[in-house]
């Protein structure tokens, strides 16, 4: 029962004994036990931008609402005091785009069927400190799927489209990110793309579904996005979207950032373009996988450094109170600044097109600064692709 249906309960009882024998009324039931407060986490401590190990920066810094030019590569410095980009806000004449969401029932997927879920947080293997030993056991779960069609789009054309992850509940659609592509497009700085927002499984990290969507080293959740969401997008809105990878983007932020250059990184033939906002580039892989051993932490510290580039334009930012070291594994890959440092480096010295952009006074997520460079982010990931005229 319910705190407020128990004190109604208690409330009434009192009314009808007020004409009752004292000896009658029962006594008065104990007071329940005091809920454990919950603790929050310290505050991550603030990164120096020019710590040892850090990328030099082209600073920015000082000047709110000042992006990086969306045509050139390389490492920003920005904040720490940021100012919301027009573009989000509806523009009296700009066409706006449809948006509408859909269910998928795990029951009737076949990747990902059953999900897991666990109880409690894993313990360190004590025969491998990258590791957790993690109790799970399997569930059934839904996922919304949230689509975003712009007003330019033509039927029968192949449109391109951009991935999100960790999209917005049923009924709940975003409906900035539409305002923002509605404007970005009639300004012609992305193309009139399709945006399809998918909500993960449920949890998050080691021994939950949403960690082994995530933050798993392999093509699997790319695969089962292109053979079992897309379809249903197209089957049930009509549209047509592109082949060509380089007309697909795939866009995230904490564990959806790895989950982006994952799918992009597994699949370059599906996917070529990267958005990530504090991508966890750390060792949160579970299952252990020999192949992989450092988990997503293995993409700076061994992939990148050692494979030959791909076709990849990957846009990066981080918050300087990122994350560190938010569960008990202090294995000296949980650094979220580190990480994304680290991997603007080796990005740099294997010649790929990248943007990085280090935002001062911001934590994990970047919520002060999103709404600032996200429009820039947007073109920035877009730069090469062609732009077609629009109404």
């Amino acid at each position: 029962m319910s705190a407020p249906h128990r004190f109604l309960l208690v409330s009434l009882t009192s009314v009808f004994s007020f004409t009752a024998l004292a000896a009658d009324t029962p006594p008065p039931a104990p007071n329940p036990p005091p809920v454990p407060k919950k603790v929050d986490r310290p505050q991550p401590p603030t990164r120096p931008f020019d710590a040892p190990g850090t990328p030099k920066f082209n600073r920015l810094d000082g000047m709110p609402g000042v992006n990086p030019p969306a045509d050139v590569d390389g490492d920003f410095l920005v904040g720490p005091e940021y100012v919301p980009a027009p573009e989000f806000k509806v523009v009296d004449g700009v066409p706006q785009g449809k948006v509408a969401q859909f269910t998928m029932d795990s029951k009737d997927c076949k990747l990902f069927n059953p999900g897991i879920a666990r109880d409690v947080f894993g313990t360190v293997d004590p025969n491998n400190p990258k590791t957790l030993i993690v109790e799970t056991h399997t569930i059934d779960y839904k996922r919304t799927i949230t689509v975003y069609v712009p007003a330019q789009y033509v039927p029968g054309t192949q449109a391109p489209f951009i991935v999100t992850h960790d999209g917005p509940g049923m009924g709940k659609p975003d409906m900035n990110f539409a305002h923002l592509l509605d404007n970005l497009i009639v300004q012609k700085r992305v193309p009139a793309m399709v945006a399809i927002m998918i909500s993960h499984g449920g949890g998050d990290a080691q021994g939950h579904e949403r960690g082994r969507e995530y933050d798993t080293m392999s093509g699997l959740y790319a695969e089962f996005i292109e053979n079992e969401v897309l379809p249903l997008v197209e089957k049930n809105y009509g549209v047509q979207l592109t082949k060509d990878p380089e007309g697909r983007a795939t866009m995230g932020t904490s564990s959806g950032g790895s989950a982006a250059l994952i799918m992009a990184w597994y699949h370059p033939e599906l996917y070529r373009r990267v958005l990530t906002l504090s991508g966890t580039f750390v060792n949160q892989q579970w299952p252990f996988n020999p192949e992989t051993p450092d988990g997503a932490w293995g993409f700076h510290s061994k992939l990148i450094p050692e494979t030959a580039p791909k076709p990849l334009r990957i846009w990066m930012a981080v918050g300087d109170r990122d994350s560190l070291n938010p569960n008990i594994m202090r294995d000296n890959m949980h650094d979220w600044v580190d990480a994304n440092n680290r991997t603007a480096t080796v990005l740099k010295s294997k010649g790929y097109h990248y943007q990085y952009v280090y935002c001062l006074n911001s934590g994990h997520g970047i919520g002060n600064a999103r709404a600032q460079i996200l429009p820039q982010a947007l073109e920035w990931i877009w730069k090469g692709y062609p732009i077609a005229k629009t109404p």
